[in-house]
């Protein structure tokens, strides 16, 4: 399954793997997505859609079983205050439906946080853009293809 995340990265010439799996729509949670691709949950990254009071919508990414800081990441992207967009906000800012919300290839381009323990992994796995499909990255390639900033927003991991 090509999806336009994927198509993103082969324009960059950045290599990935797709890993595809059944998605069951009563778990849609990163920890059940890591448990179905055979991954840690630390290396499944979700992709959560927040508005800052001075910047507007910021996406970031964190840990499938890790809670989003958002004092954190209020002082990572110059706001003083973020908090997260409305469910159904999600999928008209980002073309994504919750569950397969990516950095890559949304509507429109927002600035973009990865929580800093992506670096520990030597590949990590975040939404292909479509329920049922990730995205085994590189974390220093997903960072140079979405112009991402890396810093620690996550806790509870």
């Amino acid at each position: 399954m090509k999806t336009n995340a994927a198509r993103i990265l082969d324009g960059l010439k950045i290599s990935y793997e797709l890993h595809e799996y059944e998605v069951d729509e009563s778990d849609l949670s990163a920890q059940h997505v890591a448990d179905k691709v055979n991954m840690p949950h630390g290396q499944v990254f979700k992709t959560l859609v927040a508005r800052g009071d001075k910047t507007g919508v910021i996406m970031a990414c964190i840990p499938g079983a890790a809670e989003l800081d958002l004092k954190a990441l209020a002082v990572a992207s110059s706001n003083k205050k973020v908090e997260m967009v409305a469910l159904k906000e999600v999928q008209p800012l980002t073309g994504y439906v919750r569950g397969g919300v990516s950095p890559l290839g949304p509507k429109k381009r927002y600035p973009v946080f990865i929580d800093e323990s992506a670096e520990s992994w030597p590949v990590i796995a975040v939404s292909a853009g479509v329920r049922g499909c990730q995205i085994v990255v590189a974390p220093s390639s997903l960072v140079q293809a979405v112009n991402a900033r890396l810093c620690p927003i996550a806790r509870g991991e």
